[in-house]
């Protein structure tokens, strides 16, 4: 069994050095099969990596061309390595896990992909690994105002798996890219990630083409990481929401695509989600300057 991990950067030289820092603490083995995918940061980054980790292979990026681009670069550097771990650089590893994991894969042939568990800075369980997303999931996703006041309700139980307590191994929908490992049959069944995602949602589709492949996608709690969202993405705000539901769009049509209304209200719902995100946001924005504080 060999392991590799893939990290991209985009902005995030602390948190990426921390990232890595983590590595060399919880499986120092692993740095000669880690590969950095630089997406033109201009932070010094590679320089950085290369001068205190050698043996970390560096891929520098002359532009951002994205999460799923990157990691594919990545994936490809790695092809003698069996198994391949997504690890986000806003993310720290908290135990030994990766090998665990790995050797799971190795072992159960049935297993195509499998997703870590990732804890918030608070020290909560995130959702990382849910139902397949579908219509209903306007009105009962993590963000929506029905989950924001009834936490409890069926449908957002159902579709954030949070009716069970994240401590054993299970098959799931999707896992998240944040901490995702990818064994090579998965590679071989369905090639790598959808470059056409430049950020978000490549992950849920990945799990639905291993899926639909006949490959289980499997939760693993033990390997773990404590996992800062949006650490890799608040240099860009606006662009990677906008990404995210470009995203969400692509999945829809690849995946749940109906009729010429269905389609329609679906594509206008998308975009007026994304009006109220960006709207939301700025609001937010404008109230924390106003009283001399950063964003979260």
């Amino acid at each position: 069994m060999t392991l590799g991990a893939v990290v991209v950067s985009y902005k995030c030289r602390d948190l990426l050095i921390a990232c890595l820092e983590s590595i060399e603490a919880h499986a120092p083995g692993v740095l000669e099969t880690t590969v950095v995918v630089d997406n033109a940061s201009g932070d010094g980054i590679p320089a950085a990596v290369r001068e205190r980790w050698p043996a970390v292979r560096v891929i520098e990026k002359e532009r951002n061309v994205g999460f799923a681009a990157a990691a594919n670069a990545g994936i490809r550097a790695l092809r003698a390595c069996e198994t391949v771990c997504l690890l986000n650089p806003d993310a720290v590893l908290l135990d030994d896990g990766l090998l665990a994991a790995a050797e799971y894969l190795s072992q159960h042939p049935e297993a195509g992909v499998a997703g870590g568990r990732i804890l918030n800075v608070d020290g909560s369980v995130q959702a990382s690994a849910r139902a397949f997303p579908g219509h209903l999931n306007a009105f009962f996703n993590r963000h929506s105002l029905t989950t924001k006041l009834f936490p409890n309700n069926r449908y957002s139980r159902d579709y954030l798996m949070s009716g069970w307590a994240h401590d054993a191994i299970r098959p799931v929908d999707w896992v998240s890219g944040a901490f995702m490992f990818i064994h090579r049959r998965a590679i071989d069944a369905v090639g790598l990630l959808d470059a056409a995602y430049f950020f978000s949602i490549e992950d849920v589709d990945y799990c639905r083409r291993v899926r639909d492949a006949g490959l289980e996608v499997v939760y693993f709690p033990g390997a773990s990481i404590r996992h800062r969202i949006g650490g890799s993405s608040r240099k860009a705000v606006y662009r990677a929401m906008a990404a995210h539901h470009r995203g969400m769009w692509r999945y829809y049509r690849k995946h749940l695509r109906g009729n010429r209304l269905l389609d329609a209200v679906t594509f206008a719902g998308i975009c007026g989600r994304f009006g109220l995100h960006a709207a939301s946001y700025a609001v937010r924005t404008a109230k924390n300057r106003a009283l001399g504080r950063e964003n979260p």
